[in-house]
């Protein structure tokens, strides 16, 4: 089954209970289970084609929707990472359902489990891919691992939204309306040669497509987000009481494969998929029927 490149227009626009927008994106079989996919940092809601496949595949209905911040969803200054659940839960009420999978790809894997930390009731299992760990966690450095470019810009973010925003403005600039070239040219210090490997074709466009809708408005969701990240969390992973799964590849310049194997030491109730060989990209790639095998075999929800 081929999907062609969704317009990223496609989103629609709900109103949320504070007054905020929130853009969102669903696709797949109406009567499915809800697959509710955080987007990494920077993104947006855009659908990645291979993701579509594989959740449509299993039946899933697969939701997604732009971070405050992001694309055309409102901003929500000092927002932390648990701030999400609210949104996921006027997502959940738009959708008229209360059950629900929750997955997050790199800097949407603290998103996904802050929703299985708050919505027990409604998130049946969780699937973090590639995501970071806590900043303050008192057994792990943060920063060690990653390429230059995550180490600059964390740097940044510790010195406050004026320092951090002129590079991200920066780096939008390159990543927006390029292609899968560019993209490589740009993050450069982050991509091993097997994360290179994939960002050709279909892949590449959708990282491009989902880049240029998370800065339709600019990088307030990309500055909040990095800002969220070397803050506390706002809940405790000792909350999350529902079946979580955790893929991490060993050459990941992005987040690195130490935080993989902090969440796997520290969450509760987990499945660590700790693959060699793999990138940030790659895995994500590679392992997608996987991971969602995994998530689905928790039903029914």
């Amino acid at each position: 089954m081929t999907l062609p490149a969704q317009p990223l227009s496609s989103p629609t626009t709900i109103e949320l209970p504070d007054g905020r927008s929130l853009e969102v994106e669903v696709s797949g079989p109406t009567d499915g289970t809800p697959l509710i996919f955080h987007h990494g940092t920077p993104g947006s809601a855009y659908q990645f084609r291979a993701i579509r496949r594989a959740a449509h595949t299993r039946g899933l209905r697969l939701v997604t929707f732009s971070r405050a911040g992001y694309g055309s969803s409102t901003r929500r200054p000092g927002r932390s990472v648990v701030d999400v659940v609210d949104d996921v839960v006027a997502v959940l009420d738009y959708l008229g359902t209360d059950r629900c999978l929750a997955a997050g790809w790199s800097g949407g894997g603290p998103h996904a489990l802050a929703t299985g930390a708050r919505l027990a009731e409604q998130v049946a299992g969780v699937l973090v891919i590639a995501g970071v760990a806590p900043y303050d966690a008192v057994d792990l450095d943060f920063l060690d691992g990653m390429g230059q470019q995550n180490i600059e810009e964390f740097g940044s973010a510790l010195q406050g939204e004026a320092a951090l925003r002129p590079g991200l403005q920066t780096e939008a600039e390159q990543l927006r309306d390029t292609d899968a070239a560019g993209v490589i040219e740009s993050l450069s210090t982050l991509l091993p040669d097997v994360d290179r490997a994939v960002v050709t074709a279909e892949f590449g466009e959708d990282l491009v497509a989902s880049f240029t809708g998370a800065f339709r408005s600019g990088v307030d969701g990309w500055v909040d987000d990095d800002l969220a990240f070397t803050r506390p969390w706002g809940f405790a992973l000792e909350e999350i009481g529902v079946p979580t799964f955790i893929w991490q590849g060993s050459e990941d310049l992005m987040v690195p494969f130490a935080h993989g194997q902090w969440l796997a030491r520290h969450l509760p109730a987990t499945t660590a998929r700790l693959q060699q060989g793999e990138g940030h990209l790659s895995i994500a790639v590679g392992a997608l029927d996987r991971m969602l095998d995994d998530l689905i075999s928790i039903r029914p929800v």
